[in-house]
């Protein structure tokens, strides 16, 4: 059977409507819309990843979040920006477009302190941070773990550089297995989804603005 791979947003596509998954990410009957927000988004992580890992000056509109930044690349460590990690089922770290890639994620900004055995990741937000995510941190720590096995000890954070709010979280490597066997879990009722063909509709408030208005709880439908 193919690999089923997914990603943090992958799984909380599925998890927030199966049916709406299926549509957007199975089928693709509904393409991307760019917004003004995601544009936005999209070019303040593309200015903080060019600053970190080619010093190139940030553009005059988004120069207040170089402060936080600067305060980041002053911890010890290796920094990375915008580091891709993908790997196999058996957890093996491979090739980000490799056949047998289950999961894939992007840490924003990682530091690896090889001599503390400590790493950081940061995931930056330029939206609201009413509702953080720290499931997020979970599995780029876990990814973290699986990608640099010396490393002992993952610091990461959501930080809402608009708002200039952060929301921590801090994991040690034996903590990362039962976090693993969480998301296996979760990532087989997926596969499960593919095998079966079901893919049920969950609807809540969010309908309104769901892409999928094909939908029978949709109220273009």
């Amino acid at each position: 059977m193919k690999v089923i791979s997914w990603s943090h947003s992958a799984l909380k596509d599925y998890e927030g409507c199966p049916k709406r998954y299926q549509e957007v990410k199975v089928l693709k009957n509904y393409p991307f819309t760019e917004t003004e927000a995601t544009r936005y988004g999209n070019e303040v992580h593309k200015a903080l990843e060019l600053y970190i890992r080619d010093n190139t000056p940030v553009p005059k509109a988004y120069q207040q979040f170089v402060p936080v930044v600067d305060e980041l690349l002053k911890k010890p460590g290796r920094k990375l920006a915008e580091q891709q990690m993908a790997l196999t089922k058996e957890l093996k770290p491979c090739d980000w477009r490799a056949s047998d890639v289950w999961v894939r994620g992007i840490a924003d900004m990682l530091i690896i302190d090889d001599d503390n055995m400590t790493a950081w990741v940061v995931d930056w937000k330029t939206g609201s941070d009413k509702y953080p995510d720290r499931d997020q941190l979970k599995l780029m720590s876990i990814m973290v773990f699986a990608h640099y096995p010396h490393i002992r000890k993952v610091n990461s954070a959501l930080l809402f550089i608009v708002k200039g709010s952060m929301t921590k979280h801090s994991m040690t490597y034996d903590q990362a297995d039962a976090h693993w066997w969480d998301y296996r879990e979760r990532a087989a009722r997926i596969e499960q989804a593919h095998e079966t063909g079901v893919w049920n509709a969950k609807p809540s408030p969010l309908c309104p603005w769901c892409p999928a208005t094909t939908c029978v709880h949709h109220p273009k439908h």
